[in-house]
């Protein structure tokens, strides 16, 4: 379990990914060292990463949650190849390793990629049935973290850290050149890489990758995203919830799930079921309370399948070299 500290520390760079060690330390009240070693330590042990990421709305990408049934002696082989790619993000096998789920992300125009549903997985044996679910509205989730993280720190502390929001009039779509893609997988694998590892990256200066990090960062076309395992955050029990809701109730139905403290992501897709949340309880019992009690409590809801999780292989940034302690990862959110 994390302390008061290490909990602070992940609230604090959920605020601000690239905050220097110096500043968080002066808002926890602790010396540079002692956070710089809490944060090593967390790495090592618990899979703490700052990962930067492309905003959606902002640079025109398109997602798409792709669900593979599978047979259980090819379901962690054909994860584990998903995860490696470039495109995906969040895998997980699921509904007692019978069934992947995988985020693939793809160009401006939204189209899936060929060369994943059509040629790489219809060629691979054990796979069941493939369904693909383009991701229409985030309600939580991708910047807005879940709130477990984020009961730390107080409004001072946040407001001590916090970054100005982006100007209203520099919200529109941000067209990414080649070198701000390269600039973005940098910072998918380390989100508090440094300018000259940076400017290796894109063949810039590091003067001038500071300085379109910054304009990326505040025209709200790049955010900083925080892992960590969500099992010293008490959560033993995740799964994916997908509901259908008549159309008419659907935006107020996912307004009102998203002020639920216990999903971590709330989104509008298409297909049979239109609407995805993931659930992060204590335990079975807890989940099995919130089925039947605030979500229960929702009649709009037409349908219900829940779809426990029962290993992450990849979460929002690249697949880490660094490892992590057995049984850690696989609780991660």
């Amino acid at each position: 379990m994390l302390d008061e500290l290490d909990r602070g520390l992940v609230h604090a760079l959920h605020v601000d990914g690239r905050a220097p060690f110096s500043r968080i330390a002066e808002v926890l009240g602790v010396s540079t060292q002692t956070v710089t070693r809490r944060y090593r330590r967390l790495r090592a042990e618990a899979g703490l990463r700052v990962v930067g990421l492309p905003e959606q709305d902002r640079t025109g990408q398109a997602q798409w949650m792709v669900r593979l049934t599978t047979t259980p002696a090819a379901s962690q082989a054909l994860g584990y190849a998903l995860a490696r790619r470039p495109d995906t993000s969040w895998v997980k096998l699921a509904s007692g390793g019978t069934e992947i789920f995988a985020i693939v992300h793809t160009a401006d125009d939204g189209r899936l990629s060929r060369s994943l549903l059509l040629h790489d997985i219809p060629r691979t044996s054990g796979i069941t049935a493939v369904s693909a679910h383009l991701l229409l509205h985030t309600y939580l989730g991708g910047p807005t973290a879940w709130r477990g993280r984020l009961r730390t720190l107080s409004d001072e502390q946040r407001q001590a850290l916090a970054r100005p929001a982006p100007a209203p009039g520099r919200r529109d779509r941000v067209s990414l050149t080649d070198g701000d893609r390269a600039l973005i997988d940098a910072l998918r694998h380390d989100g508090r890489a440094g300018y000259a590892e940076l400017a290796a990256a894109t063949g810039w200066s590091a003067a001038t990758a500071a300085r379109r990090l910054a304009e990326l960062r505040a025209g709200g076309a790049v955010f900083f995203d925080v892992e960590i395992d969500v099992a010293g955050y008490g959560v033993t029990a995740q799964a994916l919830l997908w509901m259908a809701v008549a159309p008419a109730h659907l935006d107020r139905v996912a307004a009102t799930l998203a002020t639920h403290d216990e999903l971590a992501v709330v989104a509008a897709t298409t297909g049979a079921t239109n609407l995805l949340a993931h659930a992060l309880c204590a335990g079975p019992a807890d989940l099995h309370r919130y089925l039947t009690g605030k979500l229960g409590a929702l009649d709009r809801i037409r349908t219900l399948e829940t779809a426990p999780v029962l290993h992450t292989l990849k979460a929002a940034g690249h697949l880490a070299s660094v490892a992590v302690r057995p049984g850690l990862r696989a609780a991660r959110a």
